[in-house]
């Protein structure tokens, strides 16, 4: 009998934990602080502080299933173990919506914000280079690339800390613009359906950290590695969103009002404060760094990606060959290829459309949190309904409020983003039964 190929285990948990902080970005709110401003009247922290809240029950639900199931595939493989055969296909089907697409949206945001930075150069010219970079580290070899992405991650949090450091001398120095707990109740306008509608937005700042399950072949150490360092990255994540909104809001001239009667100014809103509050050097300093951390986020996405067409190939739910492992680096080095190709070609195409990353976003956005369900369903089908582990009161309560904040988060997603789930979901069921009525299928039920 031939043993299935297996991923070298080579990373550490510091390296896991690069892995999942670069994909997250320690500024990924500073795109959408505009948009939640005009949305809550002001209250942003209290957003992300809710936001980080219900992204935590999924985030121990990943935590639970890789510490029993420490396979790469992630989402495909805990619902394989946890509800079935089918369940398990499905779910992965819907991550690679996520996992596939995330990375053609962060290459867009670099191409788009270098272009911004470099008009003279095309926003697909930099989104190719940024892709050629990226896929080379990856095929490259897990621990060079993150080694490389930890590079990167600390300048990013360095870029933080130095607003963080700047803010507060501004605060001591002439004092808040605000009140200083306007960061958790709002100028006067916030209301809670505003609030509970910006959560929805501010949660997907937070995709990305359950990449990390992806490589818990590759890990050194006991299976709960992954999980520990998912909860550490979520945890970490949302202290410093609180805290860069909290003094983002204190310090801004800008009243959400005019945000959100300006939708032209959102997006530029924290660029725009720190430029006019702290100093227009470090607004272009942290327009630079959130045009190059994407693209070392995408690396990250990609390798997760092809971690999970893979686990899927050596399933057989995907041609085998994806599951091949070159034996020199380590790496599912046709699934890297197949995954950078899809990636190189979307963004290239949403790189020429006026509204590609719009489209983009919204279409991730549905296939992760759909996978997050089946996520949490596997949590009691594993340890509940298949008693395949000791469990508690734990593995029913925190996968039902888990699966309550991912569905009423995808009802809060666009028509467009749903219709195309729906689509994508359709195809997967035309795979499925494509593969049971081919001669000598073997693909588990």
């Amino acid at each position: 009998m031939t043993t299935p190929p297996r991923l070298r285990p080579t990373l550490s948990r510091r390296e896991l934990i690069a892995y999942g902080l670069l994909f997250i970005g320690p500024l990924a709110p500073v795109g959408v602080f505009g948009v939640l401003e005009a949305r809550t009247g002001g209250a942003v922290a209290l957003v992300y502080v809710l936001a980080t809240v219900g992204m935590a029950f999924t985030a121990w639900s990943y935590a639970e299933m890789s510490r029993v199931v420490p396979h790469a595939g992630s989402v495909f493989a805990y619902a394989r173990e946890g509800i079935g055969g089918t369940a398990g296909f499905f779910a992965g089907w819907l991550a690679l919506l996520d996992y596939l697409l995330i990375p053609s949206v962060a290459l867009l945001f670099t191409g788009i914000a270098m272009h911004a930075l470099v008009p003279t150069v095309p926003a697909w010219v930099f989104t190719l280079v940024a892709f050629a970079l990226t896929t080379a580290l990856n095929l490259a070899g897990v621990s060079l690339a993150a080694r490389v992405g930890t590079i990167v991650l600390v300048a990013e949090i360095i870029v933080l800390l130095v607003f963080i450091a700047a803010a507060i001398v501004v605060l001591v120095t002439d004092g808040p613009t605000r009140g200083w707990l306007s960061p958790l109740t709002g100028t006067g306008t916030t209301t809670l359906s505003a609030v509970v509608g910006a959560v929805s937005v501010a949660v997907l700042s937070y995709l990305g950290f359950d990449a990390i399950a992806s490589f818990a072949e590759e890990t050194v150490g006991d299976s709960r590695e992954v999980g520990r360092a998912i909860l550490f990255c979520l945890a970490v994540s949302g202290v410093l969103f609180v805290i860069q909104t909290w003094l983002a809001s204190l310090i801004s001239p800008i009243d959400p009002a005019v945000l959100a009667s300006h939708p032209e100014r959102q997006g530029t809103a924290f660029y725009d404060l720190t430029r006019e509050s702290v100093a227009p050097w470090l607004a272009t300093v942290l327009a630079l760094t959130k045009a190059i951390g994407p693209a070392f986020a995408a690396m990250t996405g990609q390798a997760a990606a092809s971690r999970l067409l893979f686990g899927m190939a050596r399933d057989g739910r995907l041609p085998a060959r994806l599951s091949h492992v070159d034996a020199k680096k380590g790496v599912p080095q046709v699934a890297v290829v197949t995954a950078a190709a899809l990636t190189m070609v979307v963004s290239l195409w949403a790189a020429r459309r006026a509204d590609g990353l719009g489209l983009l976003v919204s279409i991730v956005d549905v296939g992760a949190l759909a996978a997050f369900t089946l996520l949490h369903a596997s949590v009691v089908g594993y340890f509940v309904a298949r008693r395949r582990a000791p469990h508690t009161l734990l593995h029913v309560m925190i996968p039902a409020a888990g699966a309550i904040v991912t569905v009423w988060v995808l009802a809060e997603a666009s028509r467009l983003a749903q219709v195309v789930g729906i689509a994508w979901f359709v195809a997967g069921l035309v795979v499925l039964l494509a593969q049971r009525r081919a001669p000598g299928s073997a693909t588990r039920a």
